[in-house]
């Protein structure tokens, strides 16, 4: 998991091929104002999911991992909670593997809460299981999507 600002996020580039790409592109559009909807930036290689959900209480909220995608959570509006636990410790799970949609899904509580304020972004691994949306209200935010 790496935790980080947008106008920071030079320091992290280096970690992944197509990190400079969607960081760059993040940083020179109006997201905000665009249309919801995917953003395809290289096939699906690297694509940008511009979304508006409704936030759920951490109660409500269940734990999700990815095997073939790394996530990059970044709120554009508001503050949006993440809950964290290591995959290690999930032991509850309550949905398989999804390989085509990528995800699993567990009930386990998360260990770790991090909040998130517009210009920060969260890159969550395939280790890291994570609870998004958390909070109260809608929000939109970017979920990038970047193959592992």
């Amino acid at each position: 998991m790496i935790y980080s600002t947008l106008t920071e996020s030079k320091h992290i580039e280096s970690l992944h091929p197509k990190f400079k790409q969607l960081f760059d592109y993040v940083k020179e559009h109006d997201l905000l104002r665009q249309e919801t909807g995917r953003i395809t930036l290289d096939g699906d290689n690297l694509f940008i999911n511009n979304v508006n959900p409704q936030m759920v209480s951490a109660d409500e909220q269940v734990l999700e991992v990815h095997q073939r995608y790394l996530d990059v959570h970044i709120p554009l509006d508001k503050a949006e909670t993440i809950g964290i636990k290591p995959l290690e410790n999930c032991t509850d799970l309550k949905s398989e593997f999804n390989s085509e949609d990528d995800y699993a899904l567990y009930s386990d509580k998360p260990t770790n809460y991090v909040t998130l304020q517009p210009g920060e972004f969260l890159i969550v691994y395939p280790h890291d299981a994570h609870a998004p949306i958390i909070g109260e209200g809608k929000i939109r935010k970017l979920i990038a999507k970047v193959l592992i």
